[in-house]
């Protein structure tokens, strides 16, 4: 295939975008663009995804987004987004000539998957394309390698995202859909959560979405002893001692095109700036990962949602997912997240199951990176409709083709995998785990 083939992990905060070729040897890091059109008050000026960068004014930005709860409703936005990211501006490919990698959300609605079809072909004229989940994409990456073991054929996902986070199971490279799981704790509802507690207590920041979020990533961190950490804040605030937990944010300053930051304990402060302080915020709004409970949600927190998805995968194999735990998503970056979750995660674990986790470097961009192998590989346009398939079946190529999407035709494959596992595991020659650490390894994960 000598075509450029466009990657477009699009989700619901940001769109992770670049362009490959098969026979390019390296590959250039992926781009953020927010998939967002965004109206500043300041400038009063509308800027369309990856136009943000030229904002001078980040005060009271107004956002229109293409995703909400996880599915696309806004075409017309999400067209506009597109365009720009398509354009010379961002990727600068021709689409009548190139394929495309296009990630969608999980359970996505045959409704919508028609509409990616369509605008894939009809309105950008792609030559071919693949359409699939982030976590899909992850069993063709190198999050869960190991030096001398082969690729794990049983893997559980962690994917912390901007709307939801889903507990996905991977079986020789094909979603366990029975056994996925999710949780309605995204990034947004977090930023949402810190805006109401700091408008509560402090200052009104209900307006001001861009803002909060860079003091969610900035300040917040996920507690490993919550209870010390509240008394540790508690204490602190009594005595009037300098406090390890509590942080000072200065706001930033837009008449000085001044960014915001953490204050040191050295730096003063200016009468013209306004500071928030950042006490229990920074460990009860990550929290709520933990205990959805704590703001009202009727549902279990990360640690037993994963357990319950493990549990509903064959009892034999339960013990190679517990060993292959891979975290991506924004959320996974916060301080402490995978400490905590590896905590919890071994005092539900069965006796004889070791967990293990593994976390990206950068897990926002790691389903892209996973595509960019995926994308270089011989059997690659195997994968893909193409676009005649589309003008002669229609969104039916697209169907038969990525069998993700359906649950009742994924069980007959997932059987097969089962039972082939089994077989394997069963003949007379030296067992070879499908990945199986050896016990007592911690390379790259962390585990007991």
């Amino acid at each position: 295939m000598k075509n450029i083939i466009a990657i477009l992990d699009n989700g619901a905060g940001s769109i992770k975008t670049g362009a490959v070729t098969p026979s390019s040897p390296q590959h250039e890091p992926a781009r953020l663009v927010p998939n967002a059109i965004i109206r500043s008050k300041g400038d009063k000026t509308t800027y369309f995804g990856h136009e943000i960068a030229r904002c001078k004014d980040y005060s009271s930005l107004h956002y229109r987004l293409p995703f909400e709860k996880g599915y696309v409703v806004d075409w017309d936005a999400e067209k506009a987004i597109w365009d720009g990211v398509f354009s010379e501006q961002v990727l600068g490919v021709n689409t009548t000539e190139s394929s495309l990698v296009l990630t969608e959300p999980y359970f996505n609605l045959p409704n919508i998957q028609d509409v990616y079809d369509q605008f894939v072909f009809e309105e950008y004229e792609f030559l071919s394309y693949h359409r699939c989940t982030p976590a899909s994409l992850i069993s063709h990456g190198k999050l869960l390698e190991a030096h001398g073991l082969p690729p794990p054929e049983c893997m559980l996902i962690v994917d912390s995202g901007f709307s939801f986070t889903h507990v996905v199971p991977i079986l020789n490279g094909s979603i366990v859909w029975s056994a996925v799981r999710r949780l309605d704790v995204g990034g947004k509802l977090l930023t949402n959560h810190l805006k109401e507690l700091i408008s509560f207590r402090q200052w009104n920041m209900m307006d001001e979405t861009y803002i909060m979020n860079d003091v969610k990533e900035a300040c917040c961190y996920v507690s490993t002893d919550l209870k010390k950490d509240m008394e540790t804040v508690r204490y602190g605030s009594k005595s009037g001692a300098m406090n390890p937990i509590v942080q000072r944010y200065v706001l930033p300053d837009m008449s000085t095109n001044r960014k915001g930051r953490i204050l040191r304990p050295e730096d003063m402060v200016l009468d013209s700036e306004q500071v928030l302080v950042m006490g229990n915020e920074r460990f009860s709004v990550p929290e709520i990962l933990f205990r959805p409970d704590d703001i009202g949600l009727n549902q279990s927190g990360l640690a037993s949602t994963i357990a319950i998805s493990i549990s509903c995968l064959p009892e034999d194999l339960q013990p190679m997912f517990w060993e292959n735990i891979g975290l991506i998503g924004g959320n996974t970056k916060f301080p402490g997240f995978q400490e905590r979750l590896l905590s919890e995660l071994q005092s539900l674990a069965p006796m004889n199951s070791e967990v293990v986790l593994y976390k990206s470097d950068d897990p926002i961009t790691e389903a892209y990176k996973s595509a960019e192998i995926f994308a270089a590989k011989p059997d690659f346009p195997s994968h893909c409709v193409t676009r005649s398939e589309y003008l002669e079946s229609g969104s039916n190529a697209s169907r038969r083709k990525f069998r993700d999407w359906k649950v009742q035709a994924e069980k007959a494959h997932v059987n097969h995998a089962v039972e082939r596992t089994r077989d394997e595991h069963s003949r007379s020659q030296p067992i070879i785990r499908p990945r199986g650490r050896p016990r007592g390894s911690t390379s790259r994960g962390q585990g007991r």
